[in-house]
């Protein structure tokens, strides 16, 4: 097993996983591998695209689908090899977010090495595929006239270090960063 952080550095092997990657493997470099597999984190072919899982609890979900599929040309259009669930409560932040998404995806890396030439990839379904863009800053903004419930989820996505939430008020702008602080009784 090899850590690699560029498709430069590809060497080839049994299985090539492609975590967070944003670069273009292309064809000739897959098939220096036995399978190359991308995770991705929404129930193929609905949420292709960037950010899915964020995009999703943006929409009000709370029940993602994480996908396990061969990498192909187009974008996330690759034949499935697993999928499984996450459910979240609604009060988890950006860091229980992507804790609950690792460990589900460790648990596809473990799935694709324990059934290696043993899986029989399957197409995506007919569904209509759906795209969700990049992420930028810009997408962390609050409107600091609407309530803090309203936002909840803006809040809960933003990454703190990379993007985070912020509003614009009075001719300055302010970073809002949130932790959990305990447990309590909504009533």
């Amino acid at each position: 097993m090899e850590l690699v952080q560029t498709k430069a550095e590809l060497s080839g092997g049994d299985i090539l996983f492609l975590i967070s990657c944003h670069e273009i493997i292309s064809r000739q470099d897959r098939a220096r591998y036995g399978a190359t597999l991308v995770i991705h984190s929404s129930d193929l072919p609905e949420g292709r695209g960037w950010s899915p899982q964020n995009w999703q609890i943006l929409e009000g979900r709370n029940k993602l689908v994480v996908s396990l599929l061969e990498a192909d040309d187009k974008v996330d259009s690759g034949a499935i090899w697993a999928k499984r669930p996450v459910v979240l409560e609604g009060h988890e932040l950006c860091d229980e977010i992507n804790h609950r998404l690792f460990s589900v995806w460790v648990e596809l890396m473990d799935h694709a090495v324990a059934n290696f030439g043993r899986v029989e990839p399957q197409p995506q379904d007919d569904r209509q595929p759906s795209y969700y863009r990049r992420r930028t800053s810009e997408d962390s903004r609050l409107d600091p006239a609407q309530s803090i419930s309203a936002q909840f989820d803006l809040l809960r996505v933003a990454d703190p270090d990379r993007f985070p939430a912020f509003f614009d008020f009075r001719g300055h702008r302010y970073h809002v960063r949130i932790s959990k602080a305990s447990e309590v009784s909504d009533e």
